[in-house]
């Protein structure tokens, strides 16, 4: 028997109130994190990524589903979150406190777990001088805030981060230098990350697994370089076309047909389908389900590469 998941979360579903409607930001999602790997999930911006990145931390609750992390279902916030994961967000400059000290800041994860630690140590070990640890975040580039937020979310070192969007606020020169040293803490430290990103560049570069989320739901999960060489969802060979490349400079890619549907609405099958080329009456009335072939995994009932990929005839 494989060993059990570090993070494991199973049909989760988060929903909220709205106007004329209740939107899942969250539905059905199904995914593992192993021991020192790297998930990411990309999509859209308000596909439901940070929504559930919440919802492992406990900050958001599940209306269906469960989450468990290290064997214990996360009904909560529990009291020991900080020790056991670790979160940097996508704008330092808006996670650290304007008023404290930013050695205070990367300090304070310890502080609320019990444990003795070392400002000056920490900034080290993210390659930030010691001296910087009495200054503000003011003082500091958006590169060295980020360091610092990195050295506050690995200060237990806790065995999961979740990134959320780390570098989407740096300088492009900068987000390769970051991205260097998450990928050097993780070797060092044996942590899992759960990367949350909207950018495929960063993604290819640091994780080893990818799933694609479209609407709340996942639509293709596998292993990082197969799912860039070989995308089996639509969604996820539009989502690669619209990456800008060296070869596509200066060209824009043809977006997908349609628009992104009102998330209020219910659907009885896949929520792609009214945008996707290759989408069939079947599509629109039946949910695709999972279908796995060894480590891949897409939710269409006409992935690419399979036949009766042309509409039916009116």
């Amino acid at each position: 028997m494989s060993e059990a998941p570090l993070l494991s979360i199973e049909d989760a579903r988060v929903e909220f109130s709205a106007p004329g409607g209740t939107v899942r930001a969250v539905d059905g999602v199904s995914l593992h994190v192993g021991d020192g790997e790297t998930l990411a999930v990309v999509g859209e911006s308000g596909c439901g990524k940070t929504t559930l990145a919440r919802a492992v931390l406990g900050l958001q609750p599940l209306k269906a589903g469960r989450i468990v992390l290290q064997g214990e279902a996360i009904t909560r916030t529990p009291p020991d979150i900080a020790r056991r994961v670790g979160i940097v967000w996508q704008d330092p400059f808006a996670s650290l406190d304007p008023r404290w000290p930013v050695g205070r800041s990367a300090l304070e994860p310890l502080r609320i777990v019990g444990s003795p630690g070392d400002a000056q140590t920490i900034f080290k070990e993210v390659g930030l001088d010691p001296k910087l640890v009495s200054r503000y975040p003011h003082q500091l580039s958006g590169g060295q805030r980020q360091r610092v937020a990195i050295g506050r979310a690995l200060a237990t070192k806790p065995p999961l981060v979740i990134c959320d969007e780390p570098t989407a606020a740096l300088d492009l020169s900068i987000r390769a230098q970051i991205l260097n040293l998450l990928k050097d803490l993780q070797a060092a430290r044996r942590c899992s990350y759960l990367y949350i990103s909207h950018d495929l560049t960063t993604v290819r570069f640091l994780a080893e697994r990818v799933a694609v989320m479209y609407l709340g739901r996942i639509v293709e999960e596998g292993p990082t370089e197969a799912i860039f060489a070989s995308p089996q969802h639509p969604y996820t060979r539009a989502l690669l076309d619209s990456a800008p490349t060296l070869e596509r400079l200066m060209h824009l890619p043809e977006p997908a047909p349609g628009e992104i549907p009102d998330p209020r609405t219910r659907f009885p099958g896949c929520r792609f389908a009214g945008r996707c080329p290759r989408a069939q009456p079947q599509c629109i009335e039946q949910d695709p389900g999972r279908t796995e072939t060894g480590a891949r995994a897409v939710y269409c009932h006409f992935p690419l590469g399979t036949e009766a990929a042309t509409p039916a005839a009116d």
